[in-house]
């Protein structure tokens, strides 16, 4: 469920710059949508920044960085980033391909012998997420065991004797036990640890100064404080160790020092052009087609236009660095809130539709020949998933069976925290061999909406669902 607002007003900071890309009335409206997003959300603090060739537009802070000492979120307020730091590491592993130690089509056991799976996996399927490896973040006792250091090889011991997820190559699950990996090649190779490295050869050529990890927060001035909800109250998250996160998402920064490394990653200071136009390609899988994700960055599209960036998350802080490439644009949103919808990526956005009213405009505008009652049944089966409630006379046997085996309370879990729908959208039809799929796009509010279609069989039941 949508938590109601915290009981503490937002505050802005100071520093905000209008300029001729985003005007004043602009500027109001992106602050009113920010403002909406955190109490939906009930995020204590964030701050954005718009960029355009490198140099940020306009800039702003809400809320509080740490609501028990009632301290105001600044432009220059450290987060977490999270799993920005992938992208780091995919630069790290091509500065090393560019000075022949590596390829990216080796097999990890080239250099890393005996860590799981290593003659079955390449560098590559490592940096697209297409390894198949297991997830080392998963496991009943994950809260207590990442906020607690950790060596390379205990990290590794956490997916030790399971077997690969699929066959490398064929598809597509994100996988932050791939980026460990990587990072523990940066290091064989370099013979530097990689935190090193990535001072040495990433931060510094890009000229950031605002950067550490979470090894550092307690030493950072203006260093956000993490939080989350539990049982519907909010509190303070734990920290995930330095070591445990590593190089899958230990990084902290500022908005403005990002945004340096996305000038100097996008203008050859960090890698050659032709390895960014790699990070930044999406790659193809043998059985599931275009993966969305080329190296350390997702290449997909909002309201149809293109997109490359990342998310990040940790127990109390998600954050979001887009970019877009059509218009020029890129989009950071950080924010001390750990919970599901992230609003780091509510932000982002939810600022691209204040900046482009038009494609926004374009986004929720029907398809042509919409059947009114499919609709009102897809709409109704989309609220009884957010309310976990088993109304089968909409269902085929096989879905029925599987939302009375589990399915159902998963996606209540997944799809109630984002309210009620405001809009519900049907933006056409497609079929397959067995199913005639109808897609809609389901709104909430500034920055937020799902892509929901139903498959019906030859009797007009709802035999499969997609969510994206």
């Amino acid at each position: 469920m949508i938590r109601a607002a915290l009981a503490f007003p937002l505050l802005y900071a100071s520093f905000a710059i209008a300029t001729d890309t985003v005007g004043p009335e602009q500027a109001k409206r992106i602050d009113a949508d920010v403002e909406i997003i955190l109490h939906r959300t009930a995020t204590p603090g964030a701050t954005v920044a718009i960029a355009e060739h490198g140099h940020i537009v306009y800039s702003n802070a809400y809320g509080l960085r740490d609501r028990e000492r009632h301290l105001p979120a600044t432009v220059g307020t450290y987060y977490e980033i999270g799993s920005i730091t992938k992208q780091f590491t995919a630069a790290a592993i091509l500065q090393l391909q560019e000075a022949g130690k590596l390829h990216i089509d080796d097999k990890l056991a080239a250099f890393l012998p005996a860590a799981p799976h290593a003659n079955e996996v390449t560098l590559r399927q490592l940096l697209s997420h297409t390894s198949g490896l297991p997830e080392y973040l998963d496991g009943p006792d994950i809260e207590q065991d990442a906020t607690k250091p950790a060596t390379f090889d205990q990290v590794m011991a956490r997916i030790a004797g399971k077997p690969l997820d699929f066959e490398p190559g064929s598809r597509w699950s994100y996988s932050n036990t791939g980026y460990i990996l990587l990072g523990r090649v940066i290091e064989v190779l370099s013979h530097e640890s990689y935190r090193h490295y990535v001072q040495t050869h990433l931060l510094g050529p890009a000229g950031m100064t605002h950067t550490f990890t979470g090894g550092d927060e307690t030493h950072l001035p203006n260093m956000a404080i993490g939080y989350r909800h539990k049982n519907e109250r909010i509190e303070r998250a734990p920290t995930i160790s330095d070591t445990f996160g590593w190089s899958a998402g230990f990084l902290v920064s500022t908005v403005s020092d990002l945004e340096k490394w996305n000038d100097a990653l996008m203008n050859g200071r960090i890698v050659t052009p032709a390895d960014y136009a790699s990070m930044s390609t999406s790659v193809k899988t043998t059985k599931q087609g275009d993966a969305g994700y080329g190296f350390g960055l997702f290449v997909d599209s909002v309201g149809e236009q293109p997109r490359v960036g990342h998310t990040g998350g940790s127990f109390g802080f998600t954050t979001a660095n887009e970019y877009f490439p059509k218009q020029g644009v890129q989009i950071i949103a950080f924010t001390n809130n750990g919970d599901n919808p992230e609003p780091g990526e509510m932000i982002t956005s939810a600022v691209f539709n204040v900046l482009f009213p038009d494609i926004a405009a374009a986004a929720v505008r029907p398809a042509a020949d919409e059947d009114k009652r499919a609709t009102a049944d897809a709409k109704a089966f989309f609220v009884q998933l957010q309310h976990g409630t088993e109304d089968s006379s909409r269902l085929g046997p096989k879905l029925e069976a599987k939302m009375k085996a589990g399915l159902a309370e998963r996606f209540a879990r997944q799809l109630g925290p984002y309210g009620a729908p405001e809009q519900f959208v049907f933006k056409g039809q497609r079929s397959d061999a067995k199913l005639r799929w109808l897609d809609y796009l389901v709104t909430f509010g500034p920055g937020s909406s799902l892509k929901f279609a139903v498959g019906l069989d030859v009797e007009g039941k709802i035999a499969s669902l997609s969510l994206g």
